[in-house]
């Protein structure tokens, strides 16, 4: 009798029929044949096209569903979408928080992208674009002279600059990473007085860059911007080295006093 030989094949790793039927929507889907808008068949026909029952079919759809490639408006049938900016970001941030990302790892890359998104957004800006960024520095000002959070304004900010760039690839990429940065500007506002009005100045020289359509400028600034952040991080004391945070701070109330940051430059 021949010894036998084992250990010489790994197991088939087979796909369950709903993924076969959600891989074979979402390549149509990625190859154009199915475009944003168009009403994907009905599960009676996809069962029918697919040899499959329609509760396979079923779960085949709410997979595409939640990576956020079809959507149904109430009472009827699903029809192609785009994944949303937020949505995507929202993965990749969680994949981030997984693999304890440290702040400074976030740092390193926001200092190319976020000057390189305003440096894009000075020579692409058009005059509506300008009115945004006026409004948000506007409104931003208000709520600094109540002394509220002003989280929310400066994440519209840095993305309105992003999108402003007309560079799709740009905005998904610095989106997760801007997504991150803000509970972390929110974790060192409360402890370092007037960085608010150091923003607010940054902000508005990164305006009128865009204004004047001077991109050298543009990113110069938002590198100061963005060294700021570190720098005030360094002079709260806390580790830029361990894992960031995704919870936003419950105290972001822009405290009184001298300017500390400013001492150090």
């Amino acid at each position: 009798m021949e010894p036998q030989v084992t250990g010489q094949f790994d197991k088939l790793n087979i796909p369950r029929a709903y993924q076969v039927v959600s891989q074979a929507i979402e390549e149509n889907i990625l190859n154009g044949r199915f475009k944003p808008g168009d009403k994907l068949p009905s599960e009676t026909d996809l069962a029918a096209q697919f040899g499959v029952n329609r509760s396979t079919v079923r779960e085949g759809l709410r997979l595409l569903e939640q990576n956020g490639l079809v959507a149904r408006e109430a009472g009827k049938r699903l029809h192609v979408t785009l994944p949303r900016y937020q949505d995507l970001s929202s993965r990749m941030t969680r994949a981030m928080m997984m693999h304890q990302v440290s702040f400074q790892e976030l740092w390193d890359v926001a200092m190319v992208l976020e000057p390189a998104a305003a440096a894009a957004a000075a020579l692409a800006a058009d005059p509506s674009a300008i009115t945004a960024l006026e409004d948000n520095l506007r409104e931003t000002k208000r709520v600094l002279e109540r002394g509220e959070s002003i989280l929310a304004l400066d994440l519209e900010f840095h993305k309105m600059i992003a999108e402003f760039s007309n560079n799709r690839v740009l905005v998904l990429a610095r989106e997760p990473v801007g997504m991150l940065l803000l509970p972390a500007f929110g974790t060192v506002l409360p402890k370092l007085p007037k960085a608010g009005e150091r923003l607010m100045e940054a902000h508005g020289v990164i305006l009128e860059a865009l204004r004047t359509r001077d991109p050298d400028r543009a990113a110069t600034w938002m590198r100061k911007h963005i060294a700021d952040l570190k720098r005030g991080y360094e002079i709260a004391g806390i580790d830029i080295y361990g894992p960031i945070s995704h919870e936003p701070p419950t105290d972001t109330r822009i405290p009184a006093g001298t300017d500390r940051m400013a001492e150090e430059n």
